[in-house]
């Protein structure tokens, strides 16, 4: 097993028991030049607010896309845009990431902007 089979191994359970709680998720991927997130909702079929490093608003103050000033920069987008839509509460999808480095800082900027999980 290699180390995406892995990571997608641990996303799929980490996603099963995020759906028997019935809460919105917040998801991240990120890649070695960029980093995203969505909020979707509880039954798992819309995405209610998304933000990532290619949008120009989010982006155009950051000295680099894969950092983690970039990360926190996406993690406070995305909050206040699902906050925005009304959601206060999420769970925390960190698709088979380490909860490390810039997973860790888009989770602790989505939280000061006002996403409770």
């Amino acid at each position: 097993m290699n180390k995406k089979t892995s990571r997608l191994r641990r996303a799929r359970r980490n996603r099963a028991q995020i759906l028997r709680m019935g809460k919105a998720r917040l998801t991240v991927h990120r890649t070695g030049q960029h980093i995203y997130a969505q909020v979707i909702d509880a039954q798992g079929g819309k995405v209610v607010a998304a933000a990532s490093t290619l949008q120009k608003d989010v982006a155009k103050d950051l000295q680099g896309t894969n950092n983690m000033a970039a990360a926190a920069a996406v993690g406070k987008a995305v909050a206040e845009r699902a906050v925005a839509a009304g959601v206060q509460e999420v769970a925390f999808d960190r698709s088979g990431f380490k909860y490390h480095g810039r997973v860790k800082q888009l989770a602790d900027a989505a939280r000061e902007g006002g996403l409770k999980f």
